[in-house]
């Protein structure tokens, strides 16, 4: 589907954060939307404000954007800054909290004390600029699956993953340590984009500043 000129599209994440996305748009009367489509549709419109929305990968909301096929994305704070996207970032959501953590172990617990070390993870270039700031010499292993399961299978010391209640952790009998970062949802733009549709953007802005 190809968006018509005067609509806005926007790109939110697959998952919790696009529920939360939907929520916090149409609290701010930026959406008359309140909630996803039920028939697993991943672009649908809100016609009234002209706006399309496109669900796609957490991390893919970065590409879409940087490359103009959406004006405008939500995507979380770790995934910018793991990746490096050439976009906008006009303003900090309140919603998406949650921690990008060092996790481990029983059988683990000493990795402190080693000089080499293999960490799981899917932020490897986070990761690996922790773990050398700390001077550590790290063997990353990107893993994209079931990620608590690195350490209790000896594929890896720990693992670095976002943390939000640690339940997960705690289920796979695993420790949660230091903390890498902190992250949280953020609004990004396509610098085009907003070049070419200043008005309309900056009115969603506004909304978003505004208090509610």
């Amino acid at each position: 589907m190809n968006k018509s000129n005067d609509f806005l599209r926007i790109a939110l994440p697959k998952g919790r954060m696009s529920e939360e996305s939907i929520d916090f748009l149409h609290s701010k009367k930026i959406t008359t939307i309140n909630s996803l489509p039920t028939n697993r549709k991943l672009i649908f419109q809100d016609v009234e404000n002209k706006i399309e929305y496109v669900l796609v990968r957490s991390k893919d909301v970065g590409t879409y954007v940087e490359h103009g096929s959406c004006d405008l994305g939500i995507i979380g704070y770790d995934l910018l800054f793991e990746h490096n996207f050439d976009v906008y970032i006009p303003a900090e959501l309140p919603f998406g909290k949650c921690n990008l953590c060092i996790a481990y172990s029983e059988q683990t617990k000493d990795w402190k004390s080693k000089k080499n070390i293999r960490v799981a993870t899917k932020y490897p270039n986070l990761t690996s600029k922790y773990f050398f700031e700390h001077g550590f010499n790290v063997q990353i292993i990107e893993l994209y699956g079931s990620i608590e399961i690195a350490p209790l299978t000896g594929i890896s010391d720990v693992i670095v993953d976002l943390v939000s209640t640690g339940q997960t952790l705690k289920e796979n009998n695993l420790f949660q340590g230091p903390g890498i970062l902190e992250s949280s949802a953020r609004l990004i733009l396509n610098q085009g984009s907003y070049f070419f549709k200043k008005n309309r953007i900056q009115l969603i802005l506004n909304k978003i500043s505004a208090d509610s």
